[in-house]
């Protein structure tokens, strides 16, 4: 993944870009396959399974779990997640809101954890901060919708994943422009 002489930064730009990438195929996967049942299912329990792998390889690289314990954390939270989406997805997309509401919550608070954390050594993580705060209040607003009346759909989790997307994509192009000064000065 990381090759020895690549940097921590650089590392952390790449995963950036690339969770941004992934978040964006998602939202373009969920538009495309909404209303049809197996490939949503398969969506939203990749969703969850996904962010349990991409933390779980970015701890490893960034030191191991053990010196990432909010990362370690919602690797467990993550995949905890994706397996509760399998179990509630008979119980219906109200069910599921609610699931990933929690999620949200939860991992949003790591994810901040995270970046505070971070910021000591790389800086520019305040987008991350902001993404993880803003996804504990999405959670929240996941969670009063999955008691609505309208029935929800994928589409009610693709403003998350857009807003998760962009954060990942401003932290990497932050973290690059901070490079690229660094390098001319």
């Amino acid at each position: 993944m990381q090759s020895r002489s690549s940097t921590p930064s650089n590392w952390l730009r790449s995963y950036y870009f690339v969770r941004a990438i992934f978040s964006i195929a998602w939202i373009a996967a969920a538009i495309l396959f909404r209303g049809q049942p197996y490939p949503t299912i398969a969506l939203l329990v990749l969703y969850p399974a996904w962010d349990a792998l991409a933390n779980l390889v970015d701890a490893r690289v960034s030191g191991g779990l053990k010196a990432n314990p909010s990362q370690a954390l919602n690797v467990a939270v993550s995949t905890a997640t994706a397996l509760a989406v399998i179990a509630t997805i008979n119980h219906g997309m109200y069910a599921v809101l609610a699931v990933f509401g929690v999620w949200a919550i939860l991992s949003g608070l790591l994810q901040l954890y995270t970046a505070a954390r971070r910021w000591r050594s790389f800086g520019a993580q305040w987008a991350m901060i902001l993404s993880g705060a803003q996804s504990a209040l999405a959670g929240g607003f996941m969670i009063s919708r999955s008691f609505g009346t309208s029935a929800p759909t994928i589409l009610d989790i693709a403003p998350y994943a857009a807003f998760g997307a962009f954060y990942f994509l401003l932290s990497a192009i932050w973290l690059t422009v901070t490079a690229y000064r660094r390098a001319a000065a």
